[in-house]
C-alpha cells in the first residue's frame, strides 16, 4: 500500500502541468488563434489580453472556479504589459498562467522587426524603420547584440567587458557628430558599484553636459579613474555584433557576426520594461496565482531610473522587473526562464506574503535577479543616505516594522542565477531591504559583479539562508562577499564614537530593527575578491554554521549578537573587524587554514575558543589575543578536498574541539532541469596547510608557480644575496600576474609591505585585507626591487 502510494506521489510530481488545469475552467491561448474564438483547445485566442477579459467574465458567475490560461508553443509579442488584479485572481479564485504541456513559450516584451537590410560601409548594414520606435537593445536570432561602444565589447576582460580612461576623455568626445543619447558608465571608486550617465550635449571643447549619476547610495568618493565605458556612439559601430540606431532618422545599423545570414535572421527589440504584473495591495491582495514554464525576453534597460535610495545600504534601485509582484499572498512562479532582462528579473515589491519564486532560470538581466524590497513606511525612524542620523531625542524606539508594507514568508529556492548585472554593478542574484522571515534556498548563483545574496539592512531578519551555491562573486567591484549584509540599523551611526555611545546608553536599540535572528547554514561559498561571508557595518542578530567557505574567509564587522559555528573556512580564516564592547560574539567549533586577521579588535567578544587551527604558530598568536583556550592545531584530515569533500575523518583533531560533519552534496540547485545546467565551483588546490611551510612545496596561485626560493642555484639564477623571498617558477601566459608585471625568476620580497619568507606567509598576508582590490608586491629583479601593484 505505502509503495503504491510513492508511486502516485512521484506521478504527482512530474505530471504537465498544463492537465491539472481540467479540473476547472480552461481557457487556450496560441499565437495562431483568433480573438473571436471560444478559447478552447481546438479553437484558442490570439491573445492574452482576451484570455483575461474571459477570465473576468467567468468571475461573475463562477467566482470560485478555479481558471487557467494555457499557452500554446511560440512567441507572444504583447500590445501592453499583462497584469492580473484580485478582479482575476483573491481568496477562493485560483488562476494560472501556463505553458500547456510544457511547450516552449516566450511572453516578449519587445516586438519583431520585418526589415529591409542593405549595405552601408566597411561591412556595416542598415535598414529602415517607422518613425517613432525606441529601444536600447537588439536581439538577433534570440541572442543579445552589442550597442556600439568604446572599448569594443571583449568577454575576457573586467569590468565592463572592455574599459579605458579615455573612454569619457574630452577629445573623444567631441569628435563625435552626434553624442546626444550616449551613455557613460563609470564605476564608483571604491568599486563599490556603478554610475550612468547620458550624454545631453557636448561644447567644442568636449566638455559634456550629463544627466544621471544618482544610481548609487553612497555619492561622495567619486569614480574610479579607468573604469569607464561610453555607449550608443555612431563612430563606435566599428566591430562585429555592434550596431546603432539612428532615431531622429529612423535607420538601424548593424555591422554582422561572420556567417549570419542576415536575410533570414530574427530582428526583435523590447518595447516595454516590464512584461507582467500581479498587482493587490495590502488591503485588498491578489492571491491564488500561479506562473509556470514560461520565458520572460525582451524588456528595456531601466539604469537611468535607478535612483530611489534604500535606507543607509549602499544601493539605489527602481521598483519595476520584467516580472513584478505587489500586493500579493500565494502566488507561485516556478519553471519559468528570465532571458536577458534590460533591468530586474523579478521584483517582489512591498506588501507580499507566501511568495515562491522556485525553480526558474535568471540569466544575462541588466540588473538583479530577485529583488524583496518594502516601503520605507513600515520602517520605524527610517533613515537614507549612509550619513543620515535619527537623533535619539526624535527616535522611535519601538522594536520591529510599523506596517506590513513589506515582504515577508517568501521563498526563492530552486533557481538557477548567473551573469546578473551586465549593466548596474550594484546588484545581486537575490537581495532583500525591508523584508523578513524570508528563505533563500537551494540556489545557484554565479558570474555576478558583487554578492551572490545580499542582506541591504537589519530590517527586520528571520530570514533562512541555507543549501545555496554561490561562487564566481564579487567579479566586477570590491569589498564585498559571496554573502553580504549591511547592518546600518536605528543604533548605528558613521561615527564610531558616537555608535559606541548610542549602543552603550540605548542597548535595548540595538535589536529594534534585526529583531528576528537570521540563520545562515549548510552554504557553499567562494569569493576569491573578497569575503566568501560578508556581515558588513553593524550586521546585527546572525546564526551562521555549517558552512564551506572555498577562498575569502568569513568577516564580521561591527555588530552584535553573532554565533558563528561548525564552518570550514578554506585557505583563508577569520577576520574580525572593529568590534564593540560587550558584541555577545561567538566563534566556535570551526576549522581555519590561517591566522585570524583582526583588525582594530579590543574586546574579543562573548566566546572565541575550541576552533582548530593549521598549526600550532597560528592558535598562539590566538591565545596571545586572550582567546582559543581550548582549540587545537594541525591537519583537520580533511576526507577529500581535491573533489570538494570537506569532511573530516576519524581521528581529525577538529572532532576534538566539537566540530561536527555536514553534508558536502546539498549545495545548489536540486530540479533536474537545473542541475544540468548548473555551474560548480571550482575546488581550490589546499593551499594554507602545515605543507606550505615546506621549502620545496611548489604551489600554483593565479596561473604562476611559486615557491619559497632556496638554495644557492636559486639564489645565483634570480642575483638574490641569501635564500629569502617567493620565486615565481613560471606564469602562464593568460595569468593576470603577467598582465601586471610579473615575470618568471622575479623574488616576491614583500606583500603589502609585509616581508614574506614562505608560501604560508605569502598565502596569510596576500588575503589579509579582503576589502582591497590591489595588492603591492615588491619584488626583486635584475639586482634591484620594484613595487608592482596587482589587483586580485
Amino acid at each position: 500500500m505505502k509503495a503504491a502510494f510513492y508511486l502516485i506521489l512521484i506521478w504527482l510530481l512530474f505530471i504537465p502541468s498544463g492537465l491539472f488545469a481540467q479540473s476547472g475552467i480552461s481557457f487556450f491561448v496560441s499565437p495562431f488563434g483568433n480573438d473571436k474564438s471560444s478559447g478552447t483547445i481546438e479553437a484558442p485566442f490570439l491573445t492574452l489580453d482576451r484570455a483575461i477579459e474571459q477570465v473576468k467574465v467567468v468571475r461573475k458567475t463562477n467566482a470560485l472556479k478555479p481558471i487557467s490560461i494555457l499557452l500554446r508553443q511560440g512567441t507572444y509579442y504583447l500590445n501592453k504589459p499583462l497584469i492580473i488584479t484580485p478582479e482575476e485572481a483573491s481568496a477562493g479564485k485560483v488562476l494560472s498562467v501556463i505553458a500547456y504541456n510544457n511547450e516552449k513559450v516566450i511572453l516578449s516584451g519587445g516586438e519583431k522587426l520585418n526589415l529591409k537590410w542593405e549595405p552601408y560601409r566597411d561591412g556595416i548594414m542598415k535598414a529602415k524603420l517607422d518613425a517613432g520606435k525606441t529601444f536600447d537593445q537588439l536581439f538577433i536570432n534570440g541572442k543579445l547584440q552589442i550597442l556600439a561602444r568604446y572599448p569594443d565589447f571583449d568577454l575576457s576582460i573586467l569590468p565592463w567587458h572592455g574599459y579605458g580612461a579615455d573612454a569619457i576623455s574630452p577629445d573623444r568626445l567631441k569628435k563625435y557628430k552626434h553624442p546626444e543619447g550616449a551613455f557613460i558608465h563609470r564605476m564608483h571608486s571604491g568599486l563599490w558599484g556603478s554610475y550612468h550617465f547620458m550624454i545631453e550635449k557636448v561644447d567644442e571643447t568636449g566638455k559634456a553636459t550629463l544627466v544621471g549619476g544618482y544610481q548609487m547610495n553612497r555619492n561622495n568618493n567619486g569614480f574610479h579613474p579607468r573604469f569607464n565605458f561610453i555607449e550608443n556612439v555612431f563612430e563606435e559601430l566599428d566591430a562585429p555584433g555592434e550596431w546603432y540606431y539612428d532615431k531622429v532618422e529612423g535607420v538601424l545599423f548593424y555591422k554582422p557576426v561572420q556567417g549570419l545570414d542576415l536575410a533570414k535572421a530574427i530582428i526583435e527589440v523590447p518595447v516595454f520594461e516590464n512584461i507582467m504584473t500581479i498587482k493587490g495591495t495590502m488591503e485588498k491582495p491578489v492571491s491564488n496565482v500561479t506562473v509556470s514554464g514560461i520565458t520572460f525576453k525582451h524588456t528595456l534597460r531601466t539604469f537611468m531610473k535607478t535612483k530611489e535610495q534604500l535606507l543607509r545600504s549602499d544601493w539605489a534601485i527602481y521598483r519595476q522587473g520584467a516580472l513584478l509582484i505587489e500586493g500579493a499572498e500565494k502566488v507561485t512562479v516556478e519553471k519559468c526562464d528570465f532571458d536577458s532582462p534590460g533591468g530586474n528579473a523579478v521584483f517582489i515589491n512591498n506588501y507580499n506574503r507566501y511568495v515562491t519564486i522556485s525553480g526558474n532560470h535568471i540569466h544575462g538581466a541588466g540588473a538583479t535577479g530577485v529583488n524583496l524590497v518594502g516601503s520605507p513606511n513600515a520602517v520605524r525612524s527610517a533613515a537614507f543616505e549612509y550619513r543620515e542620523f535619527v537623533k535619539w531625542s526624535e527616535m522611535d524606539t519601538i522594536a520591529g516594522p510599523k506596517t506590513g508594507e513589506y515582504p515577508s514568508k517568501c521563498t526563492i529556492t530552486d533557481n538557477l542565477i548567473h551573469d546578473i548585472g551586465q549593466i548596474e554593478k550594484q546588484s545581486a542574484g537575490v537581495n532583500l531591504s525591508m523584508a523578513a522571515e524570508i528563505t533563500i534556498s537551494h540556489n545557484s548563483i554565479y558570474d555576478v559583479p558583487r554578492a551572490g545574496i545580499n542582506v541591504c539592512d537589519g530590517t527586520w531578519g528571520g530570514h533562512d539562508i541555507g543549501f545555496n551555491d554561490v561562487f564566481n562573486t564579487v567579479l566586477e567591484t570590491g569589498d564585498h562577499g559571496s554573502f553580504n549584509s549591511w547592518g546600518r540599523d536605528r543604533y548605528w551611526h558613521p561615527n564610531r564614537a558616537e555608535m559606541d555611545k548610542i549602543a552603550a546608553d540605548h542597548p535595548s536599540l540595538i535589536l529594534a530593527d534585526a529583531y528576528k535572528p537570521t540563520r545562515l547554514h549548510d552554504n557553499r561559498m567562494r569569493c576569491d575578491k573578497g569575503w566568501d561571508i560578508d556581515l558588513d557595518d553593524g550586521s546585527s542578530n546572525y546564526i551562521i554554521y555549517n558552512n564551506l567557505c572555498l577562498s575569502g574567509g568569513l568577516k564580521l564587522r561591527e555588530g552584535f549578537n553573532r554565533k558563528v559555528y561548525n564552518n570550514v573556512l578554506v585557505n583563508n580564516s577569520f577576520h574580525p573587524h572593529v568590534w564593540f564592547k560587550n558584541s555577545l560574539a561567538e566563534f566556535t567549533k570551526n576549522i581555519v587554514c590561517s591566522s585570524y586577521q583582526p583588525i582594530r579588535i579590543g574586546d574579543w567578544g562573548e566566546h572565541v575558543d575550541f576552533n582548530l587551527f593549521p598549526d600550532t604558530s597560528a592558535l598562539a598568536k590566538a591565545r596571545a589575543n586572550g582567546t582559543d583556550q581550548h582549540s587545537n592545531a594541525g591537519d583537520p584530515l580533511f576526507v577529500n578536498p581535491a573533489q570538494g569533500d570537506f569532511s573530516v575523518k576519524s581521528g581529525s583533531p577538529a572532532l576534538q574541539i566539537g566540530f561536527k560533519n555536514f553534508s558536502m552534496n546539498e549545495f545548489g540547485v536540486i530540479s533536474p532541469r537545473l542541475k544540468a545546467l548548473a555551474k560548480k565551483p571550482d575546488i581550490p588546490v589546499l593551499k594554507t596547510l602545515g605543507v606550505l611551510d615546506n621549502a620545496d612545496q611548489l604551489m600554483e596561485w593565479r596561473g604562476a608557480k611559486m615557491k619559497k626560493l632556496k638554495g644557492l642555484s636559486e639564489i645565483s639564477a634570480t642575483g638574490m644575496s641569501k635564500e629569502s623571498g617567493i620565486l615565481i617558477v613560471n606564469i602562464d601566459a593568460k595569468s593576470p600576474l603577467l598582465k601586471a608585471g610579473l615575470l618568471p625568476m622575479d623574488v616576491i620580497l614583500k606583500v603589502n609591505g609585509n616581508a614574506t619568507n614562505s608560501m604560508k606567509e605569502f598565502v596569510e598576508y596576500y588575503g589579509a585585507e579582503a576589502w582591497s582590490q590591489q595588492v603591492k608586491l615588491t619584488i626583486f629583479r635584475n639586482q634591484q626591487s620594484q613595487d608592482i601593484e596587482v589587483t586580485k
